[in-house]
């Protein structure tokens, strides 16, 4: 809902970052399957109840998801790197929600469930529309920089980060949480049906 008021400052905060990586030849897919892998490690620490620890690998994971786009600004932006850095996003979300199941299965296998296919409802509205938007050539005003038309919607990727901190923080309140944001991502996916759909057909 906010990331694009959040993302011109954080591309100022992360121009220098960047800068370093590409004089030390660092490319940008080097730094998203670093942050991948990173992120992965999250997963067994969530299992393990080390959520302090979890906590450190999602932020290095959200960090290298920011800083590979930033490489690639200032080298070059290709669609291989944007579609790898889309495939492993999605991955990573699914994944942390399982780290969280693992935690606790008893408890929290059917709330988990339930926000691992809110993610598939966002992520598949927003994949879709991206895929005809780009065969229309629909203008994306708001992500100029990315690799393909973003879709906005109440749950995009920094109130999934911060869903993600919270639940970290607070993983005895995890049912809760889960049940709630869940709900919110499939708002965002009947809103982004909606308008995809109204969108392409205005466009025929």
């Amino acid at each position: 809902m906010i990331d694009r008021y959040l993302i011109p400052p954080l591309h100022k905060l992360l121009d220098k970052p960047a800068e370093l990586l590409v004089n030390r030849a660092v490319t940008a897919n080097q730094v998203t399957l670093v942050g991948f892998a990173l992120g992965l490690l999250a997963v067994p620490l969530l299992a393990a109840g080390a959520f302090e620890l979890a906590l450190i690998a999602i932020l290095l994971n959200r960090l290298a998801d920011g800083l590979d786009g930033a490489v690639a600004r200032r080298t070059r932006t290709t669609d291989a790197g944007g579609f790898l850095d889309i495939v492993l996003d999605f991955i990573f979300y699914q994944a942390v929600v399982v780290g969280f199941i693992l935690s606790s299965p008893h408890e929290h296998l059917l709330a988990g469930l339930f926000l691992m296919l809110s993610f598939v409802g966002t992520g598949t509205s927003f994949l879709a529309f991206a895929v005809q938007a780009s065969k229309r050539g629909l203008n994306n005003p708001h992500y100029p920089n990315k690799s393909m038309y973003y879709m906005g919607g109440l749950a995009e990727g920094f109130e999934t980060f911060a869903v993600f901190i919270l639940l970290c923080l607070l993983p005895q309140h995890f049912v809760m949480i889960a049940w709630l944001f869940g709900t919110v991502c499939w708002v965002t996916t009947a809103t982004r049906i909606w308008a995809g759909f109204n969108t392409l057909k205005a466009d025929n």
